[in-house]
């Protein structure tokens, strides 16, 4: 049901918010667990396939990227990217919502890693 949940989640904000041009997500290469693993497996299949059907551009964004883009650490830990955003002028309801900021930011600001 996570997936079906997540696919209509992307298609009513496409519906609402969009049409979404591009995407852009952060790309987690280590899992603390094998159940972690294979929930981030079935996003990233959901993801891909819901983009590529649409024709809607994808990128992964390295963790370390994103924080080292926010923070200028690519180790920051939770604290400093909070703080990264209430910088930028943001109030994170937590360290999820400060990394979303710093993707975006990231992208803004690279144009998708290409600046």
């Amino acid at each position: 049901m996570r997936y079906l949940r997540f696919v209509n989640w992307l298609t009513e904000l496409d519906q609402l918010a969009g049409p979404i041009a591009t995407i852009w997500f952060e790309e987690v290469r280590r899992h603390v667990g094998t159940d972690a693993a294979h929930v981030y497996g079935g996003l990233m299949a959901t993801l891909t396939a819901w983009a590529e059907m649409r024709g809607v551009p994808y990128q992964g964004v390295p963790v370390g990227t994103i924080k080292k883009h926010a923070t200028g650490k690519g180790n920051a830990s939770k604290t400093m990217m909070i703080a990264a955003a209430h910088a930028r002028g943001y109030r994170p309801a937590d360290d999820n919502e400060a990394d979303a900021i710093a993707i975006l930011h990231w992208a803004l600001e690279t144009k998708g890693g290409m600046a």
